[in-house]
């Protein structure tokens, strides 16, 4: 991630309690970016598919009473979700 190195411009007219809130909102939101940044490359190592568990997923459909389907690679990998697409399978 790279931060842009930007001016931060504290109206004249802001009072010290002012210029405190907004120094400490611009100092939330960066570190918030930062922790993020660092979120995403830790999990960029991870597999993000669920091939072993998609035919597990599709076995329960087929078990419940619901039509026997193709599991998409891209269908949601939340169980609850994946239920209520099951008709586009």
């Amino acid at each position: 991630m790279t931060v842009e190195k930007s001016e931060l411009t504290i109206p004249e007219t802001a009072d010290d309690d002012e210029a405190a809130a907004i120094a400490a909102a611009v100092a939330a939101h960066l570190r918030d970016r930062r922790a993020a940044a660092a979120a995403a490359a830790a999990s960029e190592g991870e597999d993000d598919s669920w091939d072993g568990q998609r035919w597990s997923f599709a076995g329960r459909l087929d078990g419940v009473g619901r039509r026997a389907a193709r599991v998409p690679t891209g269908a949601p990998r939340d169980g609850w979700t994946a239920a209520g697409r099951t008709d586009r399978f």
